[in-house]
């Protein structure tokens, strides 16, 4: 992310409309949003899990790791992820889950579960709204200590189940660095 990126505030109606100096942009994880208004997530669901890492629409996002993929599709409701790919790759000789949503369709072309991914090469691509479920372009960036049985994740928990999803869902920083304060 270049240095002038915008660290975004949606956890309320004043953040969400503050003025951006930057193409790209950065939203925060564990942070309670007030941008959650779709039937997907009903009244409860708030908590963001992920980090969200925002630009032009065709940027292309690369793998932070060898990993391989595990698995792709597209979650189409209105709100979900659209096209989304979740690879698994070892750290501190564990399993760990990482899903990239809201990308473009061309990102699942040629891909294929069990496909090796190299440290730095291209996942895919930011997908338009018409094709990421209706979002401005950016990839949701979530690890996972749990197996995903599908292509997806909950990127957004309740605050009833924070606690758990903190411990499942660990802090992206963790991979990225130091991103935000």
């Amino acid at each position: 992310m270049p240095p002038d990126a915008d660290v975004l505030d949606l956890s309320s109606a004043e953040g969400m409309t503050r003025p951006r100096r930057s193409p790209f942009s950065i939203g925060r994880y564990n942070e309670a949003r007030v941008v959650y208004t779709q039937d997907l997530f009903g009244s409860e669901r708030t908590i963001h899990m992920g980090i969200d890492l925002g630009g032009p629409v065709g940027t292309p996002v690369h793998a932070f790791t060898d990993c391989t993929v595990y698995r792709l599709g597209v979650n189409g409701a209105q709100g979900d992820y659209g096209p989304t790919i979740i690879t698994v790759q070892q750290l501190d000789s564990r399993p760990l889950w990482t899903l990239y949503g809201h990308l473009s369709t061309q990102s699942l072309e040629g891909k294929s579960p069990g496909q090796s991914i190299g440290r730095g090469d291209v996942i895919g691509w930011l997908g338009a709204e018409s094709e990421n479920g209706g979002w401005p372009p950016h990839v949701h960036f979530q690890l996972s200590w749990r197996q995903p049985e599908t292509h997806d994740l909950p990127g957004v928990v309740s605050p009833a189940d924070r606690a758990q999803a903190l411990r499942d869902y660990p802090d992206p920083r963790l991979i990225l660095g130091p991103i935000y304060p």
